[in-house]
């Protein structure tokens, strides 16, 4: 199909949907496509962890994974694990190529993306990007757990997307969710999560770049905090 051709798609499928529950939208794509040509990308965030839980009550053998950066927290690999056992799924982890990523360290330094947000990006693409295209390769649709209210970044984001550089189709199913909702969702249901999430990181990825948040931040302030709010995406959600 063409890339106008999704765009109509795109707009049929937000006509269609919007307002519906997380679990009908998902259960609309698993039926309106084929098994395996659907793929879930975890970061084992809040979000994330409630689209798990929704995935493995109602298509347990979707295809789903995450993105191991090598730079991440203790707490999300034990989290990761847990997870898995939990709700007995399998996720996929996707690792950025070692060749690639020697060669930035060797040139840059370990801790290059402080010096810039060019090498930030660089960063971001070698560990992140270039895996998610691999992660995606053999997929029609893209589901996230990105959320409208996350950031400044965000605001503008569809429950239904077309995703340019991977040409996908991206759904949001927590597209209108509000941070509260998603806590209501995860107590209610008994979801494991993060325990970084009660000592002030209510947004995680790597280590070196994610701080705890002051109170009154926004929720993505720990976020390559050295940098301005609107240059605060990897490239994974544009």
């Amino acid at each position: 199909m063409s890339d106008n051709g999704k765009l109509n798609l795109i707009k049929e499928y937000n006509d269609l949907l919007n307002g519906k529950p997380a679990s009908e939208v998902i259960r609309f794509f698993t039926s309106n496509y084929p098994k395996g040509r659907i793929g879930f990308s975890t970061s084992l965030g809040l979000e994330d962890q409630v689209l798990t839980q929704i995935i493995a009550s109602t298509c347990p053998d979707m295809y789903m994974f995450t993105l191991d950066t090598g730079r991440l927290f203790a707490e999300t690999y034990d989290l990761l694990d847990i997870t898995q056992k939990r709700y007995k799924v399998s996720i996929q982890t996707f690792f950025p190529d070692y060749h690639s990523v020697e060669k930035m360290v060797n040139q840059k330094g370990i801790n290059l993306f402080y010096e810039s947000v060019e090498n930030r990006k660089l960063c971001c693409h070698i560990r992140k990007i270039e895996p998610l295209k691999r992660a995606l390769e053999n997929v029609d649709v893209w589901i996230s757990g990105l959320r409208r209210e996350q950031s400044v970044t965000r605001h503008k984001a569809r429950l239904v997307e077309f995703d340019k550089p991977n040409g996908k189709i991206k759904v949001n199913p927590l597209i209108d969710w509000s941070l509260d909702e998603v806590w209501h969702y995860i107590k209610a249901n008994n979801i494991p999560y993060n325990p970084l999430h009660d000592q002030g990181f209510p947004s995680i990825g790597c280590l070196p770049c994610t701080r705890a948040v002051e109170p009154g931040e926004d929720i993505r302030a720990g976020r390559w905090w050295w940098e301005h709010a609107e240059h605060k995406e990897c490239g994974l959600h544009k």
